[in-house]
């Protein structure tokens, strides 16, 4: 059961697609207070666990942290970061009571679960105009479902879209993708895309393709086809301020980018230098700006990533033009100190993403003009409806979308990835942890950066990683521009990850077939072992392990030089191992096990009998009918 209050009028965010109406009682158990919702969590243990938030940092527990809806464009993801690229606005609460609740608000959201008090939970919205849902049901798999069924179906990719893809910031030509493409080849490690980021643009223009770098786009996506593999670019939200790019002229002269105070185009700057911003909000230019994608199927793409949509400021105009005043207020470097170098430094630093940038500028929506900040995490969302959209008019086939940046809602549209993460152990458990929150939130497909964005990746980070991530919908190894090259065929030894892959590929018919059931029946792909085993108080404490579909447990390797690690069985399971590509099982009882998980071998667990295909290079080889079953 759901039920709606409202708090004021609220601006609309697309987030729900079920009308209900409204509730005129107060929103139990919640208590609303100097413009707060406060719950006590001590009285009489209400409140045990805390789950959802999305795309956050911590355990799939989220008690004891405290956590603000700002869709933030921060690569640094550490333990103490309140904010990441989405914003998720649903928590679930398990304890004597069950329910969920979603504040659906577009604005900045504060969810304090227990850090100033330990005791109390404490949500502020930044903007009291919001509606608050309050889900109930009979288990925490019900109150989910029930929630999926209120904010809409989530989007379902091609099948193509599971098989593995290989990017990096840093293919700058044609040459380099097709060298990364034949070493793949020659290795026999399977390869169905690979990603093109914002090096094939003509001077980091979106639509735009770099005459020298790119040649023949078109004939060249149709030879990558050949061998199925899919080129996927990459598109950032900003578009360059220049006279004569297309896109830039016809934009500005219909009004379609974001403005300021003055009714002038706010001018930013980001990876193409002074740019403008795409008024997401107006559905005119919404649809407009989707339409340009038509520029890039009509050479054979048919998947794109979004980025830098949250939208990321390297700076505004009207911010570089004040700080270029500062610092030339703190001297002219005669007599430099290190006041001076702070001063200058600090001046700088703030330039990106600055609080201020983000309060001046405007949206003009339908009901109304806006402030940036009261609409700021929709940006990203309308971005991919945008995108999500105009690709259903311009193609016959369904496309690849996945964003940086997102919304509740956005969910119905494409994928997330997690973001600029990094070349640490921690992030494969906070990749793993972070997959049933976002999947609370409707975002099935979804994965991490494969190895870590940032960094430098070695060998064994990157077989551990790729153990947990043949299991995650997007499977993309993607690392950025001067760090060490991390390849499947980049550490000598292959044979390991052809391995790996393989295994993946061999998983498709399971991981699709549970994926779509999944979308299908508003479930989650990606639970807790607490969903599943709700009277098991061992199982409720697991924090590193996952159901995957309805059949597979998987419990990954996060820990440098770890060689085994304990796995904890909620009942009786097959072990399944991949060693040198060999499949074995052997039957376990319920409880905690030692199990031994040297480097380069999968071990999952089952609870009945699963699928697997037989090997294959890409997905176009790839027969989803002869199976064999094991477990």
């Amino acid at each position: 059961m759901i039920k709606r209050y409202n708090f004021s009028p609220i601006i609309r965010t697309g987030a729900v697609v079920k009308e209900l109406p409204y509730d005129s009682g107060s929103p139990e158990p919640f208590i609303q207070k100097d413009g707060c919702f406060l719950l006590d969590m001590n009285d009489n243990a209400r409140v045990t666990r805390i789950y959802g938030l999305g795309e956050t940092v911590r355990g799939i527990n989220k008690r004891g942290w405290i956590y603000e809806s700002w869709c933030t464009d921060d690569g640094i993801h550490t333990e103490d970061k309140r904010s990441l690229y989405g914003a998720h606005n649903f928590i679930l609460i398990d304890g004597k009571e069950r329910f969920g609740a979603f504040f659906d608000t577009p604005g900045r959201i504060t969810f304090d679960l227990g850090y100033t008090d330990s005791d109390r939970i404490v949500i502020t919205p930044e903007n009291f105009a919001l509606d608050l849902y309050i889900v109930t049901g009979d288990s925490l798999k019900a109150i989910v479902g029930e929630f999926r069924a209120l904010i809409g179906r989530s989007y379902t990719p091609p099948l193509w879209a599971f098989g593995y893809g290989q990017s990096r910031w840093g293919y700058v030509t044609e040459k380099d993708i097709r060298e990364c493409a034949d070493k793949y080849r020659d290795a026999g490690i399977p390869l169905d895309m690979l990603y093109l980021d914002i090096d094939y643009m003509d001077s980091f223009k979106d639509f735009s393709v770099h005459p020298e770098r790119f040649p023949d786009l078109k004939a060249f996506a149709a030879e990558m086809k050949e061998h199925g593999i899919r080129l996927i670019p990459i598109i950032d939200a900003a578009v360059k301020k220049q006279e004569g790019y297309g896109v830039y002229d016809e934009g500005h002269e219909k009004g379609y980018f974001c403005q300021d105070e003055n009714g002038e185009d706010f001018v930013v700057g980001v990876w193409p230098g002074k740019s403008v911003l795409p008024d997401f909000l107006n559905p005119e230019a919404a649809r407009w700006f989707g339409m340009q994608y038509k520029a890039l199927t009509d050479l054979g793409i048919e998947g794109f990533w979004n980025d830098m949509n949250e939208p990321a400021l390297f700076y505004s105009e009207k911010g570089l033009d004040h700080a270029i005043g500062k610092v030339k207020g703190l001297g002219d470097g005669s007599e430099f100190d290190s006041l001076r170098f702070f001063g200058v430094r600090d001046v700088l630093l703030k330039l990106q993403n600055n609080a201020d940038d983000y309060r001046s500028f405007y949206h003009n929506a339908p009901e109304g003009r806006y402030n940036h900040c009261d609409v700021h995490n929709l940006y990203g969302y309308n971005m991919t409806k945008s995108a999500y959209d105009a690709l259903c008019e311009i193609r016959d086939e369904p496309s690849l979308l996945f964003s940086r940046a997102s919304y509740i809602g956005a969910h119905r549209y494409g994928g997330v990835w997690t973001g600029d993460n990094h070349a640490w152990w921690k992030h494969i458990l906070q990749s793993l942890q972070q997959m049933p929150g976002m999947n609370m939130c409707g975002f099935l497909y979804s994965g991490s950066d494969i190895g870590g964005f940032a960094g430098n990746c070695t060998r064994d980070l990157l077989i551990r990683w790729m153990s947990f991530a043949v299991f995650t919908p997007l499977m993309r190894n993607h690392s950025a521009f001067g760090t060490r090259r991390q390849e499947a065929f980049s550490f000598g030894d292959t044979e390991v990850f052809r391995h790996i892959i393989t295994l993946r590929y061999r998983l498709i018919p399971y991981l699709y077939g549970e994926f779509v059931k999944a979308v299908e029946n508003d479930a989650m792909f990606f639970r807790p072992l607490a969903f599943d085993y709700e009277d098991d108080e061992t199982a409720a404490q697991v924090e590193d392990q996952l159901m995957v579909g309805d059949s597979v447990m998987i419990a990954p390797v996060y820990v440098q030089n770890a060689a085994a690690r304990h796995v904890y069985l909620p009942e009786k399971m097959t072990q399944i191992r991949m060693h040198e590509g060999d499949i074995s099982t052997e039957e376990l009882n319920k409880g905690w096990h030692y199990v031994d998980i040297p480097l380069g071998d999968v071990v999952f667990f089952t609870k009945s009998p699963i699928p697997l295909a037989k090997p294959s290079m890409n997905t176009s080889e790839l027969d989803m009918e002869d199976v064999e079953y094991i477990g």
